[in-house]
């Protein structure tokens, strides 16, 4: 807590170039870019970094492929780039992924023309994947013998990408390369609106809600990336806006691994919506809906889970239909859409481009992001620093703001982990080296566990049974990561809510060990308070 309560102390005193508001991939992405070229940047969330949106995603990293039945080719075409982008910018984090797509033999459209469509998506994606190709009824039995091809008029494999983390770990670590940067960064801080001086800077009133002290943070240009709370803190501050959000709600549910191989199984479901069994490690991540909402809080309901486990019941041939007490965690979070204000309510959010708006006011000094995806992030840091730079501020020149360490810093990474032995000892939920794990999630800031290693080697032993975590990363997690509750944790730090069912870690000695390390005379509380919920 130490780094939390250091940055709660400068948030007040200094003065920023810019404040953003929302620590989720959109914040994120706006904190990283503009510390990398010189800025005073703060960050706040009112909860966790990346604790709602954020964390609800289903893990890809892709150019949208069902965008293309819309027409919106130049949206496709720029999302594939955009994919590509963060695949050759973290090989570690975003891998590609072959998906076996299903065809139902009364879906409206014949396997020719989705093959077609298939084809264009590689031609807008550059090429950059494996291609696709037509899987016959019987292959496609062969390949994936779960399929129900009774239902089956042919199959169809193409290739996108995924995160092999979880969404909530690729957003942190874009926070992290800010804070790197010399961005004063705090979770659950609250903004309770803001107003300008007679000199035109912000003043923005805050909550600590660990504390609940109040104080101001003072800043030049104020970034609203509150995600699906945009629209309130444009109100609260006082920013009219061409564009508002309509809300989707999406839900996927997380059941025992389902099919060894790893490929992420694409259906239409019953509303012809696509429909996807995601590996998550040794669990099976399986949605979404699309379910228009006014409340950004939501939860998911019996109605949900009849929808997603009917189609996947009803596609698959599994030893025993999935039921409800199969499923081990459940995600369920708001797609902010971006629409253009209207007086009518008859959107339809199918219908709804998922492009990102960004909206600038030079005469306040004020931008505010609406939409947003993990795919195109990149694209999103990029935009507010021509903005930043429009409305007056002198950003230094950088090559490049995001990505893994270069070549040679992770060749010696990778010698001194091997000289270790981390490459012999394998995670048990997916067989990866600990040396790959600790790139993949820490990058640089590994070496800080290698040296604890070296100082006292049992700290390779696992900490929290059938979770993958190692003892030497819970220090370094408690030191740097600004955990405040075990949920951020078990959810966002990582994924271990998500591969872990409650009863079974209520159970595990190692978690209670794990708050010990985290939050020290609180971790009883902080323990109980996370069985409470």
């Amino acid at each position: 807590m130490n780094l939390r309560n250091n940055n709660i102390k400068r948030l007040s005193v200094e003065e920023h170039d810019v404040l953003v508001v929302g620590g989720g991939i959109n914040g994120a992405v706006t904190a990283a870019a503009l510390a990398a070229r010189g800025e005073t940047v703060a960050l706040i969330d009112a909860g966790d970094f990346a604790g709602f949106t954020s964390q609800q995603s289903s893990n890809l990293v892709w150019g949208g492929i069902k965008y293309m039945e819309g027409y919106e080719f130049g949206l496709v075409a720029g999302l594939c780039k955009s994919r590509n982008e963060l695949l050759d910018s973290f090989p570690s984090t975003v891998k590609e992924i072959r998906f076996l797509m299903t065809v139902n033999k009364r879906f409206r459209f014949h396997p020719w023309i989705i093959l077609a469509s298939t084809w264009l998506y590689w031609l807008l994606g550059r090429g950059k994947t494996r291609a696709p190709r037509l899987v016959s009824p019987r292959r496609l039995k062969q390949i994936e013998p779960l399929i129900n091809t009774a239902i089956s008029s042919a199959g169809i494999e193409y290739s996108d990408a995924f995160l092999h983390d979880n969404d909530a770990r690729f957003v942190f670590n874009f926070v992290r390369s800010a804070l790197d940067n010399g961005c004063v960064a705090a979770n659950y801080v609250k903004s309770q609106g803001a107003k300008r001086d007679a000199k035109g800077q912000w003043i923005t009133q805050v909550q600590d809600q660990v504390t609940d002290n109040s104080f101001e943070i003072r800043s030049t240009i104020l970034v609203n990336a509150a995600g699906a709370f945009v629209d309130s803190h444009n109100a609260l501050t006082g920013i009219e806006t061409e564009h508002q959000h309509v809300l989707s709600k999406g839900i996927h549910l997380i059941v025992p691994q389902i099919s060894e191989n790893h490929r992420v199984l694409a259906f239409f479901a019953d509303d012809e919506r696509l429909f996807f069994a995601i590996p998550m490690a040794n669990r099976t991540c399986i949605g979404t809906t699309d379910t228009r909402v006014d409340d950004p809080v939501t939860a998911v309901t019996d109605e949900d889970r009849d929808f997603v486990l009917s189609n996947i019941n009803a596609r698959l041939d599994l030893p025993a239909p999935l039921v409800a007490g199969d499923i081990i965690a459940e995600r369920c979070g708001v797609r902010p859409l971006a629409t253009l204000k209207r007086s009518d309510n008859s959107i339809d959010v199918q219908q709804l481009s998922r492009k990102h708006v960004i909206e600038m006011s030079a005469e306040q000094n004020h931008i505010s992001i609406f939409g947003g995806k993990l795919t195109d992030s990149v694209n999103v840091g990029n935009e507010i620093s021509a903005c930043v730079a429009e409305l007056g501020l002198q950003l230094d020149p950088v090559e490049k703001w995001y990505g893994e360490p270069d070549q040679q810093t992770r060749d010696t990474f990778f010698n001194r982990a091997n000289r270790l032995g981390l490459d012999e000892i394998l995670a048990n939920d997916t067989n990866e080296a600990l040396s790959k794990r600790l790139w993949r999630r820490y990058g640089i800031h590994a070496e800080i566990m290698l040296d604890a290693i070296e100082r006292d080697h049992s700290l390779i032993e696992p900490l929290i049974e059938n979770a993958g975590i190692r003892r030497c990363e819970i220090d370094y997690l408690a030191q740097n990561e600004m955990i405040v509750k075990l949920e951020d944790y078990l959810r966002r730090r990582s994924k271990i809510e998500l591969l872990v069912s409650r009863s079974t870690l209520r159970q595990s000695a190692g978690l209670f060990e794990a708050c010990e390390k985290l939050f020290g005379a609180e971790a009883k509380a902080r323990f109980d308070e996370y069985f409470s919920e």
